[in-house]
């Protein structure tokens, strides 16, 4: 199972992996979401595998149950210990401002639905909730 470097929730279920270039607020967004009721699967680190047509998203070992949270350090949350990907986000600063449609994204040959959301945002978290209800795959 490889490793990969984002951040990852699980909201009713449903994983919402999280990816961006260093410092660009993914483990924020993971505690915004996770104080609106989401499961920490992992920060920074995740494992991920193809099962069964899903990408399942697993907590690191090494990084199991920790959240940065920047100007505090790593903080101890309940744990997911696994769901499968619904949406990629995508933090970009170059964010489209409106789109119909997500782009997809392949991870470990699974085609996933990806959005890019502006990160500084001061809705960010209610809009990657919003994504997720809005575009996010389906898991049976």
């Amino acid at each position: 199972m490889p490793a990969r470097q984002a951040s990852c929730v699980a909201i009713a279920g449903r994983a919402l992996l999280i990816e961006g270039p260093p410092g660009c607020g993914k483990s924020s967004l993971a505690l915004m979401l996770i104080d609106r009721g989401a499961a920490l699967v992992g920060d920074d680190s995740l494992l991920l595998d193809a099962e069964n047509g899903l990408l399942l998203a697993r907590p690191h070992p090494k990084t199991r149950g920790l959240l940065e949270v920047r100007n505090l350090g790593l903080i101890e949350m309940p744990v997911c210990e696994g769901a499968a990907v619904s949406l990629v986000i995508r933090l970009d600063e170059a964010a489209p401002r409106y789109v119909e449609e997500p782009d997809t994204v392949e991870i470990e040959s699974i085609p996933l639905p990806m959005l890019r959301l502006w990160p500084n945002s001061p809705a960010l978290a209610l809009k990657a909730e919003l994504a997720l209800a809005r575009f996010g795959k389906g898991i049976d």
